[in-house]
Formats: C-alpha cells, structure tokens, sequence
C-alpha cells in the first residue's frame, strides 16, 4: 500500500505523532502486520497478536495494534498493564477505547472502586451500560444527582438486549425503591414486543421472579397462554397477561384485539388497558391496516403511552387525515420528542387543518419557522409551508491556512484516515468520529469541523467528508455535504437514460456516500449498491453482455447498472419518485402493496412506510435530491413537487413489470 503518496509529507509526519520514527520503506511491511492483526483479533487468536505486535512497533497505527493485542487478553491482564497501555497512548482513541472496556469489566465484577478511579476519565461517555455502573457507584456513596433514576430507566430502556450494568442498576435503584414496579414492567413490555425475551426475563426477574415459569408460556404460546386463563387477579397475572397479549399483537393484532375487547379488557388497569391498544394500534398500523386509527382510538389517556407508540399513533392519524388525534398525540409526547423536526412539522400541519383562526396560524408559524432549513426532510418541508423554496445557502467563510493546517496536522484524523486507506474502514472511522465528536467535550465547533472535512473531501474519503460537514451546527458548506464525485459518468449516463441526474446523486449520497467498494450487509456492492443477482438482471436487460459479478465495484459498470435500474423502477411507478426509491431500498413488491389504501399526500405516505430503514431512505434520499436539483441547476426547487401523491395504481396503466427484482 502506497499510503505516503496518498498523504502530503505534512500529513505523514503528522499522523506518526504519537509513534516512535519510521522508515518509509517499511511503511508497506508494517501494513501487512497491521492487516494480520486485524483478522488476528477478529478471530480471537490471541499467541498470533503477541507474535505480530513486535513488527508494529513504530508504525503510525500501531496504537492499534497494541489495543488488539491486549484486548483480546483483557480479562487476565493486571491493572498496572492496563494502565501502561493507556499512559503509552495517551490523549488517542484507543486510549479511551480501552477505557471504556475495562470500566465494562469492573462493572462485571463490582469492582467499584477500581470504576470510581478510573470513570472520571473517560473521555467518551457515551456507552449507557458504563453511565449505569456510575450511578449505581453514585447511589451507593450517597451522592446521585435527583436525576439518576430517570437516567437510569432511560438507558436501560434504549438497551435493546438483557445487559448487566443497566439491569444491575436498575434492580438497585429498585431496592431503593428510587425506580417503581411500574418501571421495571415497562420495560419487560419493551421486550416482548421486540422479541427480547432475555431482557424480559431480566426484568421480571427484578420485579417478581416467582413468575418466571410463567413468563415463558406467555412468551412462547401467547394465544394458548390467553385461552387458558379465565381471570387474571393480582398485578404480576396481569403483567402476564398484558405481555401475552403483546406477543400475539406482533403477529396477530386482529386477535389481540379480540382477546382485550372480549375477555381481558376487564381485568387489567387503565394504564395497562391503553398500553395494550397501543401496541396493538401500532402493529396495525405497520400492516396499513385501516382498523389501526381506531384501536388507537380505544386508548383512553394518550400519556400512558411511550413516544414511540405516540409516533405511530400520529402515523395512522394521518393516514385516517384525522388532524385533531394528529395534534393530541404529539401534545403527549415527551418534551425531548416533541422538538423533533417530524413531530414539530405535523403538529404545525394539524393546527393549520380545517379552519384555523389567528392564534393556531401564528402557533404554527412559530413552530414551522423553529425548524425550517435545508437541513432534512421536514425541515425543507416546512420551509415551504412558510412560502419559500429551497436553495442553496450562502457558503462560510473560506477556511484560513491555519485552519487547514490545524486538521491536517490532527494524529487522530490522520490515523483515521490511514486506517480508512488502508482498508481498516471500521477502525478508521471509529477513530475519526471520535476525533470530532467526542474527543473533547462537545466535539469540535464548527469551523474545526469544515476543516475536517475538508481534509476527508481532499483525499476523496466522501463518507467522512459528508458526515463531518454535516455535524456543524451554524453553518452549512453545501460542497462538502452533498459533493459531486464522478460528476461526468453520473451526469451523462442519467441524462443518457432520461434520469434527474439530482435523484442519481441524491440515492448515491445515501446507499454509499460514494465508497466504490462499499458493501451492505445483504450483499450489495458499489456506489449504488446493487445486489449480484440485480446486477445480472439489469445488465441483461440493457444489453450489457458478458458481465460477470466481479465487475460490480467498477465505478462506470455499477453506475450502469444503477441507474438503468433506477429508471426500469421509475417508469414502472410511472415517474414517482417516492415509490421508486422505496423499491430500490425494498424491493419492487413491498411499495406496490404499501401504496394500497386511499390517496395520500406523498410526505404522508413516507412517514407511514412500515419498513423504518426504508421509511428513513425514502426521506433522505428525495431530500438529498432537492439539495442537490438546487446545487446543480442553480434555481429555487421544491421538495413537495417531487413528493407529489400517492395511491393505488391506476387501472388504466400498463401492467406492472412483474421481471423487476
């Protein structure tokens, strides 16, 4: 690997400036060994690790090499080893990389002095499972903040899988009685309709360990676990019930339905009652059903849900274009929820619905112009609802020589960046993200961060180019989030085609950022991550003989090949825009049933896919379209004329292309 003509002198000497000296020469054999290691580590081979370190020794990325070695022995090492690593790499990724696996270890084993010790300098703070273990150490001294069990519950409810420190935490502040009965449910309530049954377990185990032998069959055997009880007496039955009924609604919410309606409603609290609806609200309204409106209407009190019920109560809502449920769901939100740009846009369209008098005009005014920007999907949205268009903003400043200077003589972007060249994208990036965001406390400002990127955009490492731009708070350099690599093979093969070379853009920027051998975790390669049995579709569709598979990272083939797709989906949802990008996301199948139902606006539609990736794609990628439309044609564009509406396929039109993949 030729890094160093990658890298300018500056930069080379920069990024060796935590490692001893280093002979170019050796750069390319050093490269070796840091590859070794990495499939070393990845398969656990511990003697190989201490055998290759050696030969690392001096390397510019030899923090890593060393973060490998003792990592993967971690649980033997002796603290006074931990602490050479960690002294030897000071101030470096791996350094707090190796922090935080070690505070995980002492949680593990109660070692809370040890913690205590060492937690204060953890840098990154931002594992919710080493947060728990600290005030858990904080209730135990007598010194948690009022907060830390609210903080405690919160994280231990964003902890999708059973861990220790946050149900540790929470089984304590439990005893303390600082979390209730009710707390530790919900959170078995989260589990089971995630289909976690370890964390559900864990939770009961906390609250009312006896019912373990019951939880199972209510778990496993929902229907059979209803049908089989006549009554349910005491809280911790209803409990059972109520995640029963949880399970069953994940498959089957006309049968939750039914066993609630008919036999359980009775036995079960309000709170429990209107939890119940909401789940089963909400797996119908991921079916698109049209009895999901109306489950939701059975919820009583809207605050007994979480946000994330709110969120799809308001997603059928709209649906059903009932406005007034749309406004009342989003009043029930958490405060940290409702400043979300989508709640905020739909709250603002709910006030303006029907006949709005002065004071839900002016409401909505002040909650469209909170938002309004070319940041995102509702933000551009609300922009037009305020009357503009969309364009491009008035780039910053130009970066001074000593700021680019400052980014490029940064060690930890420099390793990042020599990782990513190297082909350790994922230890790269780590190390890059954390060099902007979490290296020091609040990241960097804004003006560090377009240096940043414009160091990842200089050497063409468009993912961190775009990411990093995009983290910047007051200013906006629309070259750096939405740049044009590529631009004479993507425009002229869109405009061969009859392709918005925008859309192109704007789908490329969101499948790969533009990374040529990018590859999804399905199997999807290139810049338009095209599956290997698309690929050989499309190219036989467009005449495109003798392709093989290995030919789908060419830059030229796979744009080909992407676009020619992108425009067979386009004609077959006859132009829209929206539909096309869920099928390119999905599959073809998916949208042609999702646009079933009545006619809706289409920003309606995205926010109703059922699908979240898909639901996200759709939004970003019509989105990146309009930013780029305004870049590339230099002329105000409106997002809601390329949404336009969607429904059923009009019966008149040509039969759908049954062959598209």
């Amino acid at each position: 690997m030729q890094l160093f003509r990658i890298l300018t002198p500056l930069v080379a000497s920069a990024v060796l400036a935590t490692a001893a000296p280093l002979v170019l020469a050796q750069t390319s054999r050093g490269d070796d060994t840091l590859l070794e290691m990495q499939q070393a580590f990845r398969k656990g081979d511990r003697n190989k690790l201490a055998q290759l370190l050696p030969a690392a020794r001096g390397h510019a990325l030899e923090p890593w090499a060393a973060y490998w070695e003792l990592r993967a022995r971690l649980g033997e090492a002796q603290p006074a080893e931990i602490q050479s690593f960690m002294q030897r790499y000071a101030g470096s990724y791996q350094e707090d990389r190796m922090r935080n696996d070690w505070l995980l270890l002492l949680g593990q084993r109660r070692d809370w002095s040890q913690f205590a010790e060492q937690h204060p300098h953890f840098r990154m703070s931002d594992d919710r499972e080493v947060r728990c273990y600290a005030l858990l150490i904080d209730q135990i001294k007598g010194t948690a903040p009022a907060t830390a069990a609210d903080e405690v519950r919160r994280n231990w409810y964003a902890q999708r899988d059973a861990d220790d420190g946050c149900t540790h935490a929470a089984s304590e502040f439990y005893s303390y009685k600082k979390l209730s009965a009710l707390d530790v449910w919900r959170k078995a309530r989260l589990g089971a309709e995630a289909n976690r049954p370890r964390a559900v377990r864990a939770a009961v185990e906390i609250v009312a360990p006896e019912a373990l032998g019951q939880l199972k069959e209510a778990l496993d055997a929902p229907s059979k676990y209803l049908s089989s009880r006549s009554t349910a007496g005491g809280r911790v039955r209803q409990e059972l019930v109520l995640l029963a009924l949880i399970r069953l609604a994940g498959g089957d919410p006309e049968g939750a339905a039914h066993q609630l309606d008919s036999k359980w409603s009775e036995y079960l609290s309000a709170e429990e009652r209107n939890w119940a609806w909401g789940v089963i609200g909400k797996s119908a309204a991921q079916k698109l059903a049209n009895s999901a409106h109306g489950y939701f209407s059975n919820v009583t009190r809207s605050t007994h849900l979480n946000d994330d019920l709110l969120g799809w109560k308001v997603r059928a809502a709209l649906r059903a274009g009932q406005w007034k449920t749309v406004g009342n769901a989003v009043d029930a939100m958490s405060d940290e929820a409702r400043r979300d740009s989508t709640w905020v846009y739909w709250k603002a369209r709910a006030l303006l619905a029907g006949k709005p008098g002065e004071a839900e005009r002016a409401e909505a005014r002040q909650l469209l112009e909170s938002i309004a920007s070319t940041r995102g999907f509702y933000e551009m949205l609300a922009l037009e609802e305020l009357g503009q268009r969309i364009t491009t903003p008035p780039a910053p400043a130009p970066l001074t020589a000593e700021e680019k200077t400052a980014a490029r003589a940064n060690p930890g972007l420099n390793r990042g960046l020599y990782a990513i060249l190297l082909g350790l994208r994922s230890e790269g990036v780590r190390e890059w993200n954390y060099t902007t965001n979490l290296h020091q406390s609040g990241g960097m400002g804004d003006r560090e961060l377009l240096a940043a990127a414009d160091f990842a955009c200089l050497r063409e490492v468009w993912d961190r180019c775009i990411n990093t731009s995009e983290r910047t708070r007051g200013l906006i350099d629309t070259t750096q989030r939405f740049p044009t690599p590529f631009r004479n093979a993507v425009v002229e093969r869109a405009n061969a085609i009859g392709l918005d070379p925008a859309y192109v853009y704007g789908l490329i920027r969101q499948e790969s950022r533009f990374i040529m051998d990018a590859r999804s975790h399905v199997g999807a390669s290139g810049l338009m991550q095209v599956m290997p049995a698309t690929a050989r579709w499309t190219a036989r569709k467009i005449g495109m003989n003798n392709f093989t598979a290995d030919q789908i990272n060419d830059r030229d083939t796979n744009i080909a090949i992407g676009t020619a797709y992108l425009k067979l989906a386009l004609d077959d949802f006859a132009g829209s825009m929206p539909l096309a990008a869920a099928a390119y996301n999905a599959g073809p199948g998916r949208p042609r049933s999702w646009r079933n139902g009545p006619v809706l606006d289409a920003a309606i539609w995205a926010e109703n896919v059922p699908f979240a990736e898909t639901r996200d794609y759709v939004k970003k990628v019509l989105a990146n379209t309009t930013n780029y439309a305004a870049m590339l044609t230099g002329q105000p564009q409106s997002l809601k004329a390329r949404l336009g509406t969607v429904g059923p396929r009009d019966g008149s039109a040509p039969e759908v292309n049954k062959d598209l993949p």
